[in-house]
């Protein structure tokens, strides 16, 4: 029984590090959003964002057994890619 409840935290640390990730992404794209002379800066840590986003995401996928969560979390980034796509076309 024990075992089942660090694997369910870890199951939780692991979500929460992509929804902390997700939220980092979301708000460098909502900067570069409101400050378009600023994009350029704010395009590397986008970038890098994104990344960090798309590996914690994979890392918690396959560690968690929550579908929905990560379901979730996977629709959230794809429409902030989304969001990011059209930033950078219109600039």
């Amino acid at each position: 029984m024990k075992g089942n409840n660090i694997s369910s935290s870890h199951d939780q640390t692991q979500l929460t590090q992509a929804q902390q990730s997700i939220l980092h992404l979301q708000h460098a794209i909502t900067q570069a959003q409101s400050n378009p002379n600023a994009e350029a800066n704010l395009d590397a840590q986008i970038n890098q964002a994104l990344e960090r986003a798309e590996r914690s995401l994979t890392q918690s996928e396959q560690t968690t057994e929550n579908q929905q969560a990560l379901d979730f979390h996977r629709r959230e980034l794809e429409q902030l890619k989304s969001s990011y796509q059209e930033l950078k076309g219109n600039l």
